[in-house]
């Protein structure tokens, strides 16, 4: 799968509670252009968590067609990844978008690709970007820590991240549902 540089996306379900969040690095190259993106949001009136690394363009687009099949599969978060990834894979102008998603409701989570990648994580939490296994690894040794939130680990773990991966910082964003 490809890993894009300049962010880092991670979401971790624990405790009945679902946090996401993303850094706001945009790196060019091994140039910083922008510090303070926002790579995290709220779709369906706060229903529904999303995050992308790759693209800015493509993600909004991905986004937006995301959002369509939300609105056409109301609160079926699962069947309306389904069919996102199947067009993505099956269109021939999607499937040159360069970006990954993660979406997230308080029942599922998933990673979609333009490569027909649907993957829903076993142990609840999932990561993407330049940083993604960092913050995957770190996510996964925080989360037995009882006295830790979902948003917790989701905060601490993007900081371990940032200060391992060059195209990860510290300015987050984490939304909790």
């Amino acid at each position: 799968m490809t890993q894009f540089h300049g962010t880092t996306i991670l979401a971790v379900r624990k405790g009945g509670r679902l946090a996401l969040g993303g850094d706001g690095q945009v790196s060019i190259g091994d140039t910083i252009v922008k510090a303070t993106s926002n790579k995290v949001r709220s779709l369906k009136g706060g229903k529904v968590l999303a995050g992308f690394a790759g693209s800015v363009a493509d993600a909004l687009n991905l986004f937006e067609r995301f959002e369509e099949k939300l609105d056409r599969y109301p609160g079926n978060l699962p069947r309306a990844s389904v069919e996102l990834a199947k067009d993505w894979r099956s269109d021939r102008v999607l499937r040159r978008l360069e970006a990954l998603l993660v979406v997230a409701d308080l029942d599922h989570s998933f990673l979609l690709s333009g490569s027909g990648e649907l993957i829903e994580a076993d142990d609840g939490v999932l990561a993407v970007g330049s940083g993604g296994n960092y913050a995957l690894a770190a996510a996964r040794a925080l989360l037995p820590d009882a006295a830790l939130t979902a948003r917790d680990v989701v905060q601490r773990s993007l900081e371990i991240a940032a200060g391992i991966c060059v195209f990860t910082n510290r300015n987050l964003t984490i939304l909790e549902l």
